[in-house]
C-alpha cells in the first residue's frame, strides 16, 4: 500500500475515531439504552412535561469548555507563532498583527452574518437558509485558503464554525430554554417560537460537527491542506461530513418511516470522499533539471544531504537550531544519512505539498524541491 493511501486512510480513521425520538402525550421522543450494567430511558417532550422535575440538567458547559479550550489552543499555537502556522508569504503577504486581527475579526463576522441570516425571512424556509449558508461557507473556504497558510486556513474555517456553534448555545438555545422553564414555572402558556428557534440552531450545530472535527485534526495531513486546490478539498470533505451526518440523523428517526432509512446521503458522502482521494492522489512530476550534477548514487545522495541539512535539519534534528522548535516536530530526525533514508516516504508528500519546511522558514526553492522529489522517486539512490 503506497504512502498516500496510508495517509488518506489514516485521516479517515482518525475522523471516525473522533466521532465516536419517538409517541406518548406530550412526548416528542424516547430512547431506551443499556450502558454500564444498567438500563436508561430518555424522553424528549415537544414543549414541556406536565410537571417540571425538581432539578434539570442543562447541556451547555460541554459546549463552553470545548470552545474555551479550543480558543486557548488557537491563541497558543496559531497566534503566538503566526509566522509559522498562520502565515504563508507564498499565499499572501501578512504581518503577524494583521493576520491575528483578521482571524479574530472573521470569528466575530462569521457569527454575525450567520445569526442575521437565521433571523431574516429565510428563517421560514429551512432549505433556502441551508443553501445560502452553504454557499457562504464555500466562499469563505476559498477566501481563507487565499489569505492564510493551508494549515491556518483549515483551522480558521473550523474555528469559525465552532464559534457559531457555541454562540448558538449561548445566545439562542439556552436563553430560549430558560424562558420556557420560566413560563412553565409561572403557569404561562409556552411560546413554541423559542423551541423552534432552538431546534433550528441545534440542527445546524449537528451538521457543523463533523466538518469541525475534520479541521481540528487536519494539520496532521499535508496531503489535504497543502494541496494545490486545498480550498476545494476543504469544501468537499466538509460536505461529505455533513452528508454522512444527515444519514445518521435520518437513521435515528427511522421509526417514523417504518424502520427504513435511505442510504443515499451516506453513499453521496462516501463518493465525495472517494473522489477527493482520487483528486489528491500523487501525480507524475517532471524530472528535475540536474544538468551538471554527478550521476553516481553517492554524489546524488551527497547533494541531497546538503540540501536537507540546510532546509530540513534546522527543525528536524536532535538539537534544532530553528527558533521556536525546542524538539524535532513529531520526533522525526533528518540530521544523519540513515535518518534521511528512513524517512523518504514521509518526506515526499510534505515537500510536494509545500507543507514542509513549515511556512518555508528555511527558504526551500522550487528547484530544490524538484531535486529532492526526483531523488526520492528514483528510489533514493545512495
Amino acid at each position: 500500500m503506497n504512502a498516500f493511501l496510508i495517509d488518506f486512510l489514516g485521516l479517515l480513521g482518525r475522523w471516525v475515531h473522533l466521532i465516536d425520538s419517538l409517541q406518548r402525550k406530550g412526548v416528542g421522543g424516547e430512547l431506551w439504552a443499556v450502558h454500564g450494567g444498567g438500563f436508561y430511558n430518555a424522553q424528549k417532550y415537544r414543549l414541556a412535561p406536565e410537571k417540571l422535575p425538581p432539578s434539570l440538567h442543562w447541556f451547555y458547559w460541554e459546549a463552553y469548555s470545548t470552545f474555551l479550550s479550543g480558543f486557548f489552543l488557537l491563541c497558543l499555537l496559531y497566534y503566538t507563532q503566526a509566522d509559522v502556522y498562520l502565515i504563508d508569504p507564498q499565499v499572501a503577504v501578512l504581518g503577524k498583527t494583521a493576520a491575528i486581527a483578521l482571524s479574530l475579526g472573521l470569528l466575530a463576522i462569521g457569527w454575525l452574518v450567520y445569526d442575521f441570516l437565521c433571523r431574516s425571512p429565510l428563517e421560514r424556509s429551512g432549505g433556502a437558509l441551508a443553501a445560502v449558508i452553504g454557499a457562504l461557507l464555500c466562499g469563505t473556504a476559498y477566501g481563507l485558503c487565499h489569505v492564510f497558510s493551508g494549515r491556518g486556513a483549515f483551522i480558521q474555517f473550523g474555528a469559525m464554525l465552532g464559534t457559531i456553534m457555541v454562540a448558538n448555545v449561548f445566545f439562542v438555545i439556552i436563553p430560549g430554554q430558560r424562558e420556557m422553564v420560566r413560563a412553565k414555572q409561572e403557569g404561562r402558556e409556552l411560546d413554541p417560537r423559542f423551541g423552534l428557534r432552538g431546534k433550528q440552531r441545534s440542527v445546524h450545530n449537528t451538521y457543523f460537527t463533523l466538518p469541525v472535527l475534520f479541521t481540528m485534526m487536519s494539520n496532521h495531513y499535508a496531503l489535504v491542506f497543502g494541496a494545490h486546490y486545498n480550498w476545494l478539498a476543504l469544501i468537499a470533505i466538509s460536505a461529505a461530513g455533513a452528508s454522512i451526518r444527515w444519514y445518521f440523523v435520518d437513521r435515528h428517526k427511522r421509526h417514523l418511516r417504518g424502520g427504513k432509512t435511505s442510504p443515499w446521503p451516506f453513499v453521496v458522502g462516501a463518493l465525495i470522499l472517494a473522489a477527493t482521494a482520487a483528486a489528491l492522489g500523487p501525480r507524475s512530476a517532471p524530472t528535475a533539471d540536474l544538468a551538471g550534477t554527478p550521476l553516481t548514487p553517492q554524489a546524488q545522495f551527497a547533494a541531497v544531504q546538503s540540501l536537507v541539512a540546510q532546509r530540513c535539519a534546522p527543525c528536524h534534528s536532535s538539537a534544532p537550531t530553528q527558533p521556536g522548535f525546542p524538539v524535532a516536530p513529531k520526533g522525526i530526525l533528518l540530521d544523519t544519512p540513515d535518518n534521511i533514508l528512513a524517512h523518504t516516504a514521509l518526506m515526499a508528500p510534505q515537500v510536494e505539498s509545500r507543507a514542509m519546511p513549515i511556512g518555508n522558514l528555511t527558504g526551500m526553492t522550487d528547484p530544490e524541491r524538484a531535486q529532492l522529489l526526483d531523488w526520492i522517486r528514483h528510489g533514493a539512490p545512495h
